[in-house]
């Protein structure tokens, strides 16, 4: 498959991905919830930004090496990832978040795996930011797990009527 035609497919994604979670960080209620989705529609821009600067390598401008400061995950979702404690009642996080954290999950699930099926098809440097990408990609998903799983377990532990 042509190197730049995943790119600009990658490109198309994670704008819609950044507006998914730009949009839905208002909707939800859940404190933790809200603050992973506006920091990821920020990480979500060093995709486009890192992807933007793929493509003007593959038409010969100059760019910074491939896998460089722009893919270095943002702290929040380092520390976040091992340490996320959903600390708010299902009643504070009203349930009505699950669905959306399910779609971050599943959004960040099949971002990586994008990205790991194409980097089969490619070589050399292509295959290098692809694979980065996509374990960037499996951070996010992870966070997200957490979190929808969390909130699940904490709302199948109420009594009916909540």
């Amino acid at each position: 498959m042509e190197v730049r035609k995943i790119y600009e497919y990658a490109l198309q994604r994670e704008i819609e991905g950044k507006r998914f979670f730009e949009e839905n960080a208002g909707r939800l209620h859940h404190a933790a919830a809200q603050g992973a989705f506006k920091a990821l529609a920020q990480e979500e821009q060093k995709h486009i930004f890192f992807i933007e600067k793929q493509l003007k390598s593959l038409e010969g401008a100059k760019v910074e090496a491939v896998v460089d400061q722009d893919l270095q995950p943002s702290p929040f979702f380092t520390q976040r990832a091992e340490s996320e404690k959903v600390e708010q009642s299902v009643a504070e996080a009203m349930v009505a978040d699950l669905p959306v954290l399910r779609m971050a999950y599943l959004i960040e699930r099949d971002f990586a795996e994008f990205y790991e099926m194409m980097a089969t098809k490619v070589e050399g440097s292509a295959k290098e930011a692809l694979l980065s990408l996509a374990e960037w990609e499996r951070t996010h998903e992870a966070l997200f797990k957490n979190m929808h799983d969390s909130i699940f377990e904490q709302y199948a532990q109420m009594p009916w009527g909540g």
